[in-house]
């Protein structure tokens, strides 16, 4: 069953947290887009039961994605 993660509160902020910051940043900005379509890539995948490798790197590819994203919350602080 395809679960949903809150990447607001994975990454310890508030969604006007982060779009305020993403509004002054282009780079923030395209990572959370990528994010957005890997999670939706990643949940498609889950709900056709993907195999379980092809899953897998996808999964991998959003926490990649995610780690972008927190590193450039830190740099921006």
């Amino acid at each position: 069953m395809p679960v949903n993660h809150d990447l607001y509160q994975d990454l310890g902020c508030t969604k006007e947290v982060i779009q305020q910051k993403r509004a002054n940043d282009p780079h923030l900005h395209s990572l959370l887009d990528q994010y957005s379509r890997i999670d939706t890539e990643v949940l498609k995948a889950e709900a056709a039961a993907l195999a379980d490798d092809e899953l897998r790197k996808l999964k991998e590819k959003r926490v990649l994605i995610k780690r972008q994203i927190s590193s450039q919350l830190t740099n921006q602080s």
